[in-house]
C-alpha cells in the first residue's frame, strides 16, 4: 500500500457528520489508508480487474438508479461482487435508504454503512480534502511556524538563536503562532506544505529562563493558529563577520522539504536588531516577490544598470 498513513473511520464520520447505518466494529479500530474513492459504475456491471479494495465507496443517484434496474436477486448478485472484495466503508448520499440487498451484503461482509444528506459531488470533494491531509507524507523538524500578514514563516536554527523569543514579539505584534519547537509538515501537494503542532505541545512556547507558556491562554484565542501553509524559511543564524551577507536581495535561494522547493533567507543575529521587525518585512516582500514586484530590480532600472540574471541557489539546512 503506498500510503504509509492512515485516517480512523470515527474521525471521518466526525469530520462530515455522517450517519451510521451499520456498524461492525469499533469506528475507532477501522483504519482508511486510501485518500482516493469509488463512484462504482464499471463496478457494478461486473468489471472488477481495477478495483483497489483500499478506497471508500460512495453511492448516490447514479448508483441508486441503476440498481432499481434490477430484481432483487440480480441486485444482490451485483452487490455482492463488489461487498465480497472488503472495501472499508459505503456511504450512501443525498438521505438515499440503502437497498435491503446493500444492507444484507455489508452485513455478511461486515462493511459499515454510512449514510449522508449531502449531494455525492459535495462529499467527494470534502472527504477527499480531508483524507489528503490526513494521510499526506510528513516529517517534524526543529523550529517555529508563525503566520506574519497570511505569509507562514517557518524560523528555524541552532538552539538558543532566538526563535521562541522572536515568536513572542511576533504574537504581540498581532500575528499568530502554529507550532513552537516541533513542527509537523504535510505534502498536500506538490507545491504546497502545511504546517501545525502536534497536539500534546500545541499553543505551548518554551522560554529560557521563563519557562514554558501557554500561548493562547496570556494572549488570546487571536493569537494561535491550527496550521498554516509554509510559505518560507527563515535561517536565524549568529552574526559571523567574517561571512558575506546577501545586502541587496537578488539571490535566489531555496531550500528542499519533503521533495518541494521552499524560498529561504538567511537572516543574521546579533544584539540591537530587531528581528520581529526584520521578518514582517521579510513576509511583506515575499508576498511582494510572488505578485512579480523586485524592489533591487525597480533600483538597478532606476540607476540605469543592468540587472544580473538570477540564479537559484540550493541551501541545505539542517533542523
Amino acid at each position: 500500500m503506498e500510503s504509509k498513513f492512515s485516517v480512523s473511520l470515527s474521525k471521518i464520520i466526525q469530520e462530515l457528520s455522517l450517519d451510521v447505518a451499520y456498524m461492525p466494529n469499533n469506528p475507532d479500530e477501522i483504519q482508511i489508508y486510501s485518500k482516493d474513492i469509488t463512484r462504482p459504475g464499471l463496478e457494478l456491471t461486473g468489471f472488477l480487474d481495477f478495483f483497489d479494495n483500499a478506497r471508500i465507496i460512495l453511492f448516490g443517484n447514479t448508483e441508486n438508479s441503476y440498481l432499481n434496474r434490477f430484481s432483487s436477486e440480480q441486485r444482490l448478485h451485483v452487490i455482492d461482487r463488489v461487498f465480497a472484495l472488503n472495501p472499508p466503508a459505503i456511504i450512501v448520499t443525498r438521505n438515499i435508504i440503502p437497498y435491503g440487498e446493500l444492507m444484507s451484503a455489508a452485513e455478511k461482509y461486515k462493511i459499515p454503512v454510512l449514510r449522508t444528506s449531502e449531494p455525492t459531488s459535495a462529499v467527494s470533494a470534502t472527504l477527499f480534502t480531508f483524507m489528503n491531509v490526513e494521510l499526506a507524507p510528513r516529517v517534524t523538524r526543529h523550529g517555529v511556524l508563525v503566520e506574519v500578514y497570511g505569509e507562514g514563516l517557518l524560523l528555524v536554527g541552532d538552539s538558543g538563536v532566538g526563535k521562541s523569543e522572536t515568536a513572542i514579539e511576533l504574537i504581540k505584534r498581532g500575528h499568530r503562532l502554529i507550532a513552537d519547537d516541533a513542527v509537523e509538515i504535510r505534502k498536500i501537494s506538490n507545491t504546497s506544505l502545511i504546517g501545525s503542532a502536534p497536539e500534546n505541545i500545541r499553543h505551548f512556547i518554551e522560554l529560557r529562563g521563563i519557562g514554558i507558556i501557554n500561548a493562547r491562554r496570556i494572549f488570546g484565542m487571536g493569537s494561535v493558529k491550527l496550521s498554516e501553509k509554509i510559505d518560507m524559511v527563515i535561517n536565524l543564524e549568529l552574526w559571523d563577520n567574517k561571512k558575506v551577507y546577501d545586502r541587496m536581495g537578488m539571490s535566489n535561494e531555496m531550500t528542499e522539504i519533503l521533495g518541494n522547493q521552499i524560498p529561504i533567507l538567511t537572516i543574521p543575529v546579533k544584539p540591537g536588531r530587531n528581528l520581529a521587525v526584520i521578518i514582517e518585512v521579510a513576509a511583506m516582500n515575499n508576498r511582494q516577490r510572488k505578485m512579480g514586484y523586485n524592489a533591487a530590480r525597480e533600483l538597478f532600472a532606476a540607476l540605469g544598470l543592468e540587472y544580473p540574471e538570477e540564479e537559484e541557489q540550493q541551501v541545505k539546512i539542517d533542523f
